[in-house]
């Protein structure tokens, strides 16, 4: 034998009630229940506004049984039921005292929340007492997660940007600081402002996720005669370590003054001169580090500088504190060798 639970009071209650106004207000109780939105009857001579009509469509949103929501105060899915301000929105829509509808965060019958746009609207009889009320139900869920997907997407792109701001403003002070000279000053600041735009468009193609070592190393010397990696100027080994948009960028910057800096003096100066570049992962029981060197040969004999320029400053002052490691910038007679030791990523291997 199955079996046979009694119904509550308030369930029998409100299955009557709906009959009555099923036969009231007919055609458009019919149109309730077949609609595609969800929405609700109540019994306003009730406390709590209880249920008294559930349409299919308001089942399917929430998860529950026809019988488990008649009877049932109008307030029993809110998700967070003590809250004062929707529970005193809904009040003032129930009063007619609110002016369009309320985003009221519900649960589900299995425990899951969703967000609601509700609409409350009366329902008079020829002497116009309010004999129901009738609810209609938007679910809002993935208009709520397009708006956190935004507004995350907007707080990304300004932490970008304060990034890259940081970069100019670091930029524009190393270049004053080196020189008065207008001319001079325009150049270096055009430079790195252009390097900082290329690795600007690696990281958008990366998604900002970051980018692997060696495809920054070859997009940063690309302008220097590097095509697809391969030139008798450079040698490129190591692994293609995924490095942060942070690391990319001071690095890109890094990567095109030592470059520059090569085509003056250096090993770009001449026909037979040059670079070897290599970055590895060493282990070590502190913590892995990241090492990058950059080393000229057969260029024209190297001299240290009398006084550090704009380009020094950023390699060895700029890009220590970016990586939040130490560069070495060593100027040997046969060519400048830049050392960079920094934290490696986490995960970051040798492949």
């Amino acid at each position: 034998m199955p079996e046979i639970v009694a119904k509550s009071e308030g369930q029998q209650a409100a299955e009557a009630g709906v009959e009555t106004f099923r036969k009231d207000l007919g055609p458009f109780v019919v149109a309730a229940e077949t609609t595609r939105m969800a929405m609700l009857f109540t019994d306003p001579k009730q406390p709590g506004n209880p249920i008294i009509f559930a349409n299919d469509a308001f089942l399917e949103l929430t998860g529950y049984l026809r019988e488990e929501v008649l009877g049932q105060s109008f307030n029993f899915l809110m998700a967070r039921g003590t809250d004062p301000d929707p529970l005193a929105r809904i009040e003032a829509a129930f009063a007619g005292t609110s002016t369009g509808g309320s985003e009221i965060c519900y649960r589900r019958k299995d425990g899951s929340e969703f967000w609601s746009a509700i609409l409350v609207s009366p329902v008079q009889d020829e002497r116009g007492d309010v004999v129901q009320h009738f609810s209609s139900f938007v679910d809002l869920t993935d208009h709520k997660q397009e708006q956190a997907q935004s507004r995350m997407l907007i707080d990304e792109l300004n932490h970008r940007v304060k990034n890259t701001l940081a970069t100019v403003q670091s930029i524009v002070w190393q270049a004053l600081r080196n020189t008065s000279d207008p001319e001079a000053i325009r150049e270096a600041i055009e430079s790195c402002l252009f390097a900082l735009s290329r690795s600007h468009d690696l990281l958008t193609h990366e998604n900002w996720e970051g980018a692997g070592l060696l495809d920054l190393i070859k997009a940063a010397l690309e302008p220097f005669g590097v095509a697809n990696g391969r030139s008798e100027h450079f040698v490129i080994t190591g692994s293609n370590i995924r490095v942060s948009p942070k690391v990319a960028l001071a690095l890109d910057i890094a990567l095109h003054e030592l470059a520059t800096n090569a085509v003056k003096y250096g090993a770009f100066s001449n026909k037979a001169g040059s670079v070897l570049i290599t970055g590895m992962i060493e282990r070590l029981p502190e913590g892995n580090r990241l090492l990058l060197r950059w080393q000229e040969k057969d260029g024209p004999p190297v001299a240290s500088p009398s006084r550090k320029g704009f380009g020094s400053r950023v390699i060895e002052r700029g890009l220590a504190h970016e990586l939040e490691g130490t560069v070495d910038l060593d100027y040997r007679t046969d060519g400048v060798v830049c050392s960079i030791n920094f934290p490696a990523p986490n995960g970051a291997r040798d492949g």
